[in-house]
């Protein structure tokens, strides 16, 4: 990283700790001469500064002879000594060797520090990062990409996580990962453009600050962290109100934003370095390349500074020209597929949903995400309640206007196991939970599920979304699958503030559902009533959507806005 590279660095700095001599009288005359003999007998004047860093703050104490850098400090006592403090001490002997951050390069390995590092040294002498019309400028000169045609597809991939490790009394740390991919293709099944998220959700005992987590269901209780010290310093019970507080908290990767940090920079940083990479390519190219040049340890892309000997062994034999492809992913170093989640997998999902579209231009792509929880509905025999939570994803294109050009919503809904439905995906919990199971669906509880790693493992596996489910996620009107595409085709063409005030006007304010004059609600009856004929004639479009947009079941409605909150500068035409 150099000083051309500052955009936006004081905001995503990484902090290091530094080594700084004990203040002494020899010390202090020994720095004071060294500045001196820097300074060339020119005035010096001394500035600070200072940026959020990986685990803190960092602090720069500049010394200047003019734009000359001939004194420096740095501190950053809440960074890694091994990662963020020897790099910090590298850069501060590089920067004072340079007398400038002219071509001065990041620590390989310590992104966020060396970020960290240049922000708050620039922060110190007033040097202001680039200007985000910088970066509209380098969108606005995106050359159109021609396409022979363009469909799109959206992929979900579940697995769960053992570990990391354990808490402090022995206790398992587990999380739940859920991969979607969005991505629109030409008519060979190259990649157009590509956006991919994450929701993971861990134990309470797992010790990360800004990790969204899940104590069970109501009635069951987990270990729990709640300092973030790596002792555990409660037993949380869920309760109803806990449960629903707790979905409705989950975050994606993405919404984590500067929250999720990896050595060389955000999860977000790492994504997008990567949908970039694999723009061009099929998925079969990209499945090849996973498997030449990714580590069959842990997925990551290979690296000559590897430490496995698995892992050199299969860099070495790569050829130049692959050796090189792998630098347009040098900046990232997280793993592909692996217990954190399979975002390969997700991305040839979204290849295999693929469904054409007749948008002749795309201007942006979005991928929104909410999550839900329910209580109920109702209870087993023994008087059980029966839970689920609902992670909803809408992909969508817009055109310059911001009007839906095309859209695909997916929902993934997951109950406890004592809900009678046959083709429910279900969790019981975490290993060491349980739960009231109804395995044949009687609408009676035949056993209590005890979780184990095993099972936990194969539940979340097995999970399918609500368009995976086809024909067994019947409706009175059809499937699933059917409704949400009448609502896609309904809201294409307009605004997501237009789809929200279609909404406003004509769905029922009790349930999320699209009017009707056959309601037995006295309120939906007189909004019903309250429609003119021509809005009336216009519900027909929907009339085989009975579905709730917005209720218990997943706020469908909240993620497509929420695509076209995340929505991303693209630049996609049908050519001939």
């Amino acid at each position: 990283m150099n000083k051309s590279s500052l955009t936006g660095l004081v905001v995503m700095a990484v902090a290091s700790a530094v080594v700084v001599a004990a203040a002494n009288p020899v010390y202090d005359a020994i720095k004071a001469k060294r500045i001196q003999d820097a300074a060339g007998g020119m005035e010096t004047v001394t500035v600070t500064g200072e940026a959020e860093g990986y685990g803190g703050v960092i602090k720069a104490e500049v010394t200047l002879a003019g734009e000359k850098i001939v004194g420096l400090s740095l501190t950053g006592d809440k960074e890694t000594p091994d990662i963020g403090g020897a790099a910090l001490n590298t850069l501060k002997e590089k920067i004072l060797s340079s007398g400038s951050l002219d071509g001065v390069d990041g620590v390989s390995g310590a992104t966020w520090t060396s970020n960290g590092v240049f922000a708050a040294v620039s922060s110190a002498m007033g040097i202001e990062p680039a200007e985000e019309g910088k970066e509209a400028e380098t969108e606005a000169a995106q050359e159109t990409v021609a396409a022979s045609g363009i469909s799109h597809g959206l992929g979900f991939v579940s697995n769960g996580r053992l570990g990391p490790g354990k808490d402090d009394q022995e206790v398992g740390v587990y999380s739940i990962n859920e991969v979607v991919a969005y991505a629109l293709f030409d008519d060979d099944g190259r990649i157009l453009d590509l956006e991919v998220d994450q929701l993971e959700v861990a134990t309470p005992n797992y010790d990360g600050e800004h990790m969204p987590h899940l104590t069970g269901f109501p009635g069951q209780s987990y270990n729990a962290d709640t300092d973030h010290d790596e002792k555990v310093d409660t037993v949380l019970e869920q309760t109803n109100e806990t449960y629903l507080a707790e979905v409705e908290g989950w975050k994606t990767k993405r919404e984590r934003g500067n929250t999720y940090k990896l050595n060389s920079g955000t999860w977000t940083d790492e994504m997008d370095i990567f949908e970039e990479m694999f723009k061009g390519k099929t998925v079969e190219e990209i499945e090849k390349w996973y498997e030449t040049s990714c580590s069959d340890l842990n997925g990551r892309p290979l690296s000559e500074a590897s430490s496995k000997d698995e892992d050199i062994a299969k860099y070495n034999a790569l050829s130049d020209e692959e050796k090189a492809g792998l630098d347009a992913v040098s900046g990232a170093t997280m793993s592909l597929n692996d217990a954190h989640g399979n975002i390969i997998g997700a991305i040839v999902r979204a290849y295999e949903n693929r469904q054409p579209i007749a948008a002749k231009k795309v201007a942006k792509i979005g991928l929104g995400f909410t999550n839900t929880g329910r209580v109920g509905p109702g209870k087993d025999d023994q008087e059980v309640s029966v839970y689920s939570f609902n992670t909803q994803a809408a992909g969508a294109c817009f055109d310059e206007e911001g009007r839906i050009a095309a859209l695909t919503v997916d929902v993934m809904e997951v109950a406890t196991p004592n809900y009678d439905g046959e083709h429910m995906p279900h969790l019981t919990g975490f290993p060491g939970q349980s739960y009231n199971a109804d395995t044949d669906h009687d609408e009676k509880v035949d056993t209590v599920l005890e979780q184990t790693e095993e099972t936990f493992l194969a539940e979340i596996e097995g999970w399918k979304t609500k368009r995976e489910r086809g024909n067994t996620y019947k409706l009175n009107s059809g499937t699933w699958t059917d409704e949400m595409d009448l609502f896609e085709q309904k809201f294409t063409g307009m605004t997501t503030d237009e789809v929200n005030a279609w909404f406003d006007a004509y769905c029922s304010d009790l349930n999320g559902r699209p009017l009707h004059g056959k309601s037995e609600k006295e309120e939906d009856v007189a909004k019903y009533d309250a429609l003119s004929d021509a809005e009336k004639a216009d519900l027909d479009a929907i009339s085989g959507a009975t579905m709730s947009l917005k209720d218990a079941h997943g706020d469908i409605l909240g993620a497509i806005e929420n695509a076209w909150v995340n929505a991303k500068d693209t630049k996609i035409a049908v050519g001939k």
